[in-house]
C-alpha cells in the first residue's frame, strides 16, 4: 500500500479503523513520503490517533511529513464549483454552497460525490505522495465509492458528467488502494465479507486488502495442561484466553486470504501510542 497515491481504509465501527488509517499514515511519513491523512465523514478518531488538535478542512501538520484534515461538505462543494466547474474565484459561492446543502444531503449520490471528490481532487493536485482516507464504515463505504457512477448515469453529458467519469477512473486506478480493517469476530467478519463482495460485484473494484486487528497471541501451552491446573483465577484466565483464540481462529479462517494481522495491545495506551505501535506492526507487513 505504500506505493499507492490514494488509500481508503474502511471497517465496521469499533474494529480500530481510524487507528489503522493513522498507523498507515505514520508509517508512510516515516519512510519519507509527504502524507495527508483525511477524515472523510468523521475525523475525531483519526485526529486523536495522530495527536492532532483543531483539525479542519485545511491540512495541519501533525508530525514530520504528515498532515491531517477533515472533509467539510460545504467547503468541498465551494472548492469544486470554483476549481472544477470553472466558476470565477471572486464569485460568492460559499453562500450558494450553504444553500445547496439541502440538495447535497438529499439527492442521490450528491452528498457522497462531494465528499469522495475531496480526496480524489487532492491526488490530482499532485502535492502529496500519499493520501490516507479514514473512510466511512463498511455499511456505507459502497455508496460513497459508487457515487461517481451514480452521477454519471444521472447526468448524460456536460462538465459534471466528465468530472464524474474522471473521479470513477481515479477510484479504479492501480494507484488507488482499499483496506478493510476487521477483528476476528462474527459481526466484524460478516460485514467485512459482505462489503468486500459488494465492492467487487457492484463497483468492479479489486478485493480490498483485509487487515485483522486485535489478534491475541496463542498461549504456549495446550488446553489439557491448563485444565489440569488448580481452580483459581490463573486457570480461569488461561481457559478464557484459549477459548478466545479458538474463536478468533475460526473467524479468521472464514475470512480466507488476508494481508496480515495486528496485535491486541494490552495496557493503558493513548490513541497516539496505539497508532505508533500499529505502525511498527504494519512495517512488518509492507
Amino acid at each position: 500500500m505504500l506505493d499507492r497515491n490514494l488509500v481508503f481504509v474502511s471497517g465496521k465501527g469499533g474494529v480500530g479503523k481510524s487507528a489503522v488509517a493513522a498507523a498507515l499514515a505514520l508509517l508512510a511519513a516515516r519512510s519519507g513520503r509527504l502524507v495527508l491523512a483525511l477524515g472523510l465523514t468523521d475525523h475525531i478518531g483519526l485526529a486523536a490517533h495522530l495527536r492532532a488538535d483543531r483539525v479542519g478542512y485545511d491540512p495541519v501538520n501533525a508530525a514530520p511529513g504528515l498532515y491531517v484534515a477533515a472533509v467539510d461538505r460545504a467547503r468541498a462543494l465551494d472548492e469544486y464549483l470554483k476549481l472544477q466547474l470553472r466558476v470565477p474565484a471572486a464569485a460568492p459561492t460559499r453562500q450558494l454552497s450553504r444553500a445547496l446543502n439541502v440538495l447535497v444531503d438529499t439527492a442521490p449520490g450528491i452528498r457522497e460525490i462531494v465528499s469522495i471528490g475531496k480526496p480524489v481532487y487532492e491526488t490530482w493536485k499532485g502535492r502529496w505522495d500519499l493520501i490516507v482516507v479514514d473512510a466511512p464504515p463498511t455499511g456505507q463505504i459502497a455508496s460513497y465509492l459508487r457515487a461517481p457512477k451514480t452521477i454519471r448515469e444521472l447526468v448524460p453529458a456536460g462538465v459534471v458528467q466528465q468530472q464524474a467519469e474522471r473521479l470513477e477512473a481515479t477510484l479504479h486506478a492501480a494507484t488507488t488502494g482499499y483496506i478493510m480493517a476487521t477483528t476476528a469476530a462474527e459481526l466484524a467478519v460478516t460485514e467485512t465479507l459482505e462489503a468486500a463482495a459488494e465492492l467487487e460485484r457492484e463497483i468492479g473494484l479489486p478485493r480490498p486488502e483485509i487487515i485483522v486487528n486485535r489478534m491475541l497471541d496463542p498461549l504456549p501451552v495446550g488446553r489439557r495442561s491448563v485444565e489440569a491446573l488448580a481452580d483459581g483465577p490463573h486457570r480461569d484466565a488461561a481457559l478464557l484466553h484459549l477459548t478466545l483464540c479458538d474463536n478468533q481462529d475460526e473467524w479468521l479462517a472464514k475470512l480466507g486470504t488476508t494481508t496480515g494481522t495486528l496485535p491486541f495491545l494490552f495496557g493503558l495506551l493513548t490513541p497516539g501510542e496505539v497508532a505508533a505501535r500499529l505502525a511498527d506492526a504494519l512495517e512488518e507487513l509492507w
